[in-house]
């Protein structure tokens, strides 16, 4: 039987809109987006997902790594103590959460596991749905 924490969760992250940021993405891709708006995740997710389908798996693992960091930065400038909810549901979140995904994938292509592990076990905690959605 799982176990129920009896402390108090804290509330969910949520990161501010990036709707500009978004359509720019779309107007003008990925290189563009993260050229323009180097700490929006979203894109760097975009650029990693594309270095892997052309087989260059260091440059996708760099690309992620790049989006992770800096949705840390966000997440923390929006309140995050280093743990918590950070809901699929809330788009501007996905950006972050598609590149932590993308990092954990990419770890384990480059024979990284515990990394890999690690970063899938944190996408899980940041919101279930998340790691189903992506997966």
């Amino acid at each position: 039987m799982p176990t129920r924490s009896l402390l108090p969760q804290p509330p969910p992250t949520l990161l501010p809109d990036d709707a500009e940021q978004l359509a720019f993405l779309v107007e003008h891709g990925p290189a563009e987006a993260a050229r323009r708006y180097p700490k929006f995740c979203a894109p760097w997710a975009k650029l990693a997902k594309a270095a892997a389908a052309n087989g260059d798996d260091l440059a996708a693992y760099a690309f992620a790594r790049t989006g992770y960091h800096r949705g840390l930065d966000q997440l923390r400038g929006s309140g995050w103590k280093g743990h918590g909810p950070v809901p699929w549901s809330h788009k501007p979140n996905r950006g972050f959460l598609k590149a932590l995904h993308r990092l954990s994938v990419m770890a384990s292509e480059i024979g990284e596991a515990d990394e890999a592990a690690r970063c899938a076990q944190f996408l899980r905690d940041c919101d279930p749905a998340a790691a189903d959605a992506l997966s």
